[in-house]
């Protein structure tokens, strides 16, 4: 194992995560550009290379079939699983929040609503933060769900440090802008290594990209990714977003080749490249 990978292991070991979520990771990232199908050995030989036992994997795998995100094949003695209806559109909001969000520009205003409580779920899926209970804001240009039947709604705004002040209360920037300050810290020094011109097996390559993605999808779909006008000065998320796609560039080329070479489908035939990886944070 290479030194660059060990610390990221031993970060992602220490973190709260489980097994069935980093699978949902390797699909995402890895699996679905590819057709979305893949033996199950491909994934027992990934945990492997992350500590975690075949048994941990099938027993993960199980679940995610049995909550009907995966679905589950058999070619003599193999298993191969394929990513069900229920999921893809789930991942593909997902993969344009991960690999394409980008901060808008900020329109000089605030979308306000005054909802009832009931309102929330809607408010919340449709990108709205609130200041105040009943009371939510997002930036201008914003579309508001549908079914707010009642509802008023008001253009509000001030001097830069008074927009910044009202996006502090009405999201948790707070929590945010720490797990991007944690994250930077866990994959800045393998950014270092990699430009000092450490090199890492192609395994290796596929394994620090996951556990990257992985860390990093878990604080970016939770972000509102709001306008840099109104966030706090030197919000880390910028950083965290660059220093994500150096390195997902860098581990490019070894992780498609260890797929390239060990993916199969259930046909036993490569899994075809997705071309789409390769444009991947360009926006």
């Amino acid at each position: 194992m290479s030194r660059a990978l060990a610390p990221i292991l031993d970060h992602v070991r220490a973190e709260p995560s489980r097994t069935w979520s980093i699978i949902v990771t390797i699909y995402g990232d890895a699996i679905v550009p590819r057709g979305g199908s893949v033996w199950l050995g491909t994934l027992a030989a990934i945990f492997q290379r992350i500590g975690l036992s075949d048994g941990v994997v099938r027993t993960a795998m199980s679940r995610l079939a049995s909550d009907g995100w995966l679905e589950r094949t058999k070619a003599g003695r193999n298993a191969y699983y394929r990513l069900a209806g229920k999921g893809e559109e789930t991942f593909r909001r997902a993969t344009a929040q991960i690999y394409s969000r980008t901060a808008p520009p900020f329109a000089g205003h605030f979308e306000m609503i005054l909802a009832e409580p009931a309102a929330r779920p809607a408010l919340e899926a449709a990108g709205f933060g609130s200041p105040a209970p009943g009371v939510w804001v997002a930036p201008g240009g914003t579309v508001p769900p549908d079914g707010l039947e009642g509802a008023v709604r008001l253009s509000a705004g001030g001097d830069a440090a008074a927009n910044r002040a009202l996006a502090a209360r009405a999201w948790p920037l707070d929590a945010t802008g720490a797990a991007y300050a944690r994250f930077l810290d866990a994959f800045a020094p393998l950014r270092a290594a990699l430009d000092a011109g450490q090199t890492l097996a192609d395994l290796d390559c596929l394994v620090a990209r996951v556990l990257m993605i992985h860390e990093y999808r878990r604080i970016v779909l939770r972000d509102p990714v709001l306008p840099a006008e109104i966030l706090p000065q030197d919000w880390p998320g910028t950083a965290a977003r660059a220093l994500c796609a150096q390195v997902y560039g860098a581990l490019l080329p070894g992780s498609e080749r260890w797929l390239d070479q060990h993916a199969v489908d259930a046909d036993g035939a490569p899994l075809p490249p997705g071309p789409e990886v390769w444009r991947r944070f360009a926006a």
